[in-house]
């Protein structure tokens, strides 16, 4: 099992990242390195919550962890330094402003949405309260309604007259 040294595994896995974008088997062959060692690397380097870009070559379709941390990394710089950022990852500046408001916008309607389902639960309470007793209500008058049928049944039996008189 060969050892690679810090410096020549981080010059590898610069190769899978933009600008090149190189997929694992070009990065595979040209470098001598087995695919399965570069798939543990760039694992390892999602893991650690580097953005690494996945089967795909474009950045919108990076995950939501590795969005967040661009978003997280570029909070503290300056124009210059992410103007770099973005240079070395592959990036435009447009695109982490997108995702911050993304992440800002998710955050929001979590909080306009727990209050919204504070307001509908206490609406579907009062909408329940008020079905069951126009329930009640219902089921006394069928009851009520039941119990005259089988009177005037029985009077009429007992009179043996018309049921309609």
């Amino acid at each position: 099992m060969a050892r690679y040294s810090a410096e020549r595994k981080e010059a590898i896995l610069k190769k899978l990242l933009p600008p090149q974008n190189m997929t694992v088997a070009e990065v595979a062959k040209s470098e001598g390195v087995s695919s399965k060692t570069l798939y543990h690397w760039r694992d390892e380097l999602r893991k650690k919550g580097q953005p690494v870009p996945g089967k795909t070559l474009t950045s919108d379709d990076w995950s939501a962890e590795a969005k967040l941390a661009v978003i997280i990394q570029t909070a503290s710089m300056s124009e210059v330094e992410m103007s770099r950022y973005c240079r070395e990852k592959g990036l435009f500046k447009e695109h982490i402003l997108e995702w911050k408001a993304d992440c800002l916008g998710g955050f929001e309607s979590s909080q306009s949405q727990t209050k919204k389902i504070k307001i509908q639960a206490k609406a579907d309470k009062d909408e329940i309260k008020l079905l069951k007793s126009e329930l009640r209500y219902k089921d006394k008058a069928l009851a009520e309604t039941a119990a005259l049928l089988v009177l005037r049944k029985k009077l009429n039996a007992l009179w043996g007259g018309d049921e309609e008189s």
